[in-house]
């Protein structure tokens, strides 16, 4: 129901009976790392590395979610469940990466919101052609003062002896972050009173190019040494993915330096207040084993906080399993639009208006994820590797429909690891080579070029190699699932029972994974490949991968 007793502030500052505007802040590729977890998750944690002092304001003055997760940690198909508030298997091709199309008669809450009378905009991420038509197209983007932001640390280390020092680089894309936003504000096409819904997506945690080597410590101080032995148990613990993660957590506090900037900006307006502001992400780490495109913690966990002040009672941390599919219906009721027809997802908004923490919704003691096809050339079929998952408090079942299938890839070669890949430079910015599932970064690359050496191959293996059809991981004992409990007598109740709701909840919402034979994501255009690879300059960029990987396959043939 709509919520009509809310009270806001009008774009004149003034008291209104109406709907509040919504800054909604969804970076991409941002797990759950903010500083303001790391008194849940311990002194040693890499959270306790971080300083994100925005996002721990709207945290700490409003509901942080402690157990968010994401619909499917892929971020075509994050955004299609997303924005539609369906299980993105529902949504068609949305439901996979690269050969995705929107179906534009799917209901998503920015048009409805936008339909029922919101000035609607965004910046950065949602202008990706794969994604636009949820958001409204080009007619709704603001980047006229440039995309630089998203490439924060290379942009900075490159300008920063022309324009003075680091501090004025940043200064420099900070105020990129801030004329997107005014320019949406004082849009003439804004009509006085009108409420606003502003996406704002930057991709900063995205590799994308790749981030600047040693970013994370020359620009945000945080020095790789400091990571040892916070590492999860599945990520070697050696200089170089020390520092590829401490890279990436100078992306997370650069991200957070622009949320701050919308905040002032709306502070200095008097706006601040009038704004419920919803601040999470669609997946985990890229270019890491176990994190973007997998079921894991590491890969479905994302960080969520929440403010609405007057209408959300804040300084609450709330232990509830949710998914962030359901702000799809949230945000309607937020907005007092109608929930859509076809939007499954539950709205959270008991939850934010409760005064309770801790469990507040005794159903919510469980989240379900999945993901189907992630990159088109990742198997020679141009087939995806389907898996589900259920998150409980102390446990993770996993099933993958295709163990045959690489998770990440087929190997090309890499199986036998005592073929010399040779340079791992390119495998460390060209995600294609090989396992294309898994972003290229220097993790990748050393992961790789080490398979072979003690202590290494098992590392390799949990990374690359072939998964059993189902997995289960007691999370109480074993956060980082190191130990797979499937199969063992002592867990078989446990297994049985998981795969029994998860296959419920699946049968249930319709996803064809369970309830056809065969499935459409196995046919169709669910494994076309894409034109980019087809034309003569895709045929070219083909043929030069196979090149690359044609000395290790010549070693390879020879063992």
């Amino acid at each position: 129901p709509a919520l009509a007793h809310v009270r806001v502030r009008s774009r004149e500052g003034m008291a209104s009976e109406g709907r509040p505007n919504i800054l909604f802040v969804f970076p991409e590729d941002w797990g759950r790392f903010a500083s303001a977890y790391a008194p849940h998750d311990g002194a040693r944690s890499l959270n306790a590395l971080l300083r994100t002092p925005h996002f721990d304001r709207i945290a700490a003055e409003g509901v942080l979610f402690l157990n968010a997760r994401t619909p499917a940690p892929g971020c075509n198909p994050c955004r299609s469940s997303l924005f539609s508030g369906r299980c993105f298997w529902q949504t068609g091709l949305g439901a996979i990466e690269q050969g995705t199309a929107w179906d534009t008669s799917i209901p998503t809450w920015p048009l409805e919101l936008e339909k029922s009378g919101y000035f609607l905009g965004y910046t950065y991420e949602g202008d990706y052609g794969k994604t636009n038509a949820r958001v409204g197209g080009d007619r709704t983007a603001y980047n006229a003062a440039g995309k630089c932001f998203g490439d924060f640390s290379r942009w900075v280390t490159r300008e920063a002896p022309r324009l003075g020092g680091v501090a004025a680089a940043r200064e420099a894309l900070l105020d990129e972050v801030r004329a997107n936003f005014r320019a949406f504000l004082d849009a003439e096409a804004r009509a006085p009173r009108q409420p606003f819904c502003y996406l704002w997506g930057p991709t900063t945690t995205h590799r994308g190019a790749g981030w600047q080597r040693c970013s994370g410590l020359d620009l945000w101080g945080i020095d790789p040494e400091h990571l040892k032995g916070r590492l999860p148990a599945f990520l070697p613990d050696v200089p170089e993915v020390r520092e590829d993660v401490a890279n990436y957590l100078g992306q997370v506090c650069a991200m957070d330096l622009g949320l701050g900037v919308l905040l002032t900006e709306l502070e200095a307006r008097g706006e601040l207040d009038s704004n419920l502001i919803v601040v999470t992400g669609d997946h985990g780490m890229p270019g890491m084993p176990r994190a973007k495109a997998n079921l894991y913690d590491f890969g479905s966990q994302v960080a969520l906080s929440v403010r609405w002040p007057c209408n959300i009672p804040g300084g609450r941390v709330v232990d509830d399993f949710v998914n962030i599919m359901d702000l799809a219906p949230t945000l309607c009721q937020a907005g007092s639009n109608d929930i859509p027809k076809g939007m499954v997802a539950r709205s959270l908004m008991p939850i934010l208006t409760s005064t309770s923490a801790g469990q507040v919704e005794a159903a919510r003691d469980y989240a379900v994820g999945g993901l189907e096809r992630h990159v088109c050339i990742s198997r020679a079929d141009f087939s995806g590797y389907p898996m589900r998952s259920i998150r409980t408090r102390d446990f993770l079942y996993i099933v993958n429909f295709a163990p045959e299938r690489w998770p990440t890839g087929d190997p090309h070669g890499l199986e036998n690891l005592s073929a010399d890949v040779g340079d791992i430079e390119d495998l460390a910015r060209e995600t294609m080579v090989v396992f294309p599932d898994f972003d290229a970064s220097p993790t990748k690359a050393w992961l790789i070029k080490h398979r072979g050496d003690a202590g290494v191959a098992p590392m390799f293996q949990i990374a690359f190699g072939r998964r059993p059809a189902e997995e289960l991981y007691d999370m109480s004992k074993d956060p980082d699932c190191m130990r797979n409990l499937a199969g063992e007598d002592a867990y078989a109740s446990k297994q049985a029972s998981l795969r029994r709701r998860l296959m419920e909840v699946l049968a249930a919402q319709g996803d064809p994974r369970v309830i056809e034979e065969p499935c459409r994501f196995e046919s169709g255009q669910y494994v076309a490949v894409l034109d980019k690879y087809t034309s003569e300059k895709g045929k070219a960029f083909m043929q030069g991968l196979q090149q690359r990987r044609s000395s290790w396959q010549t070693a390879s043939s020879k063992v």
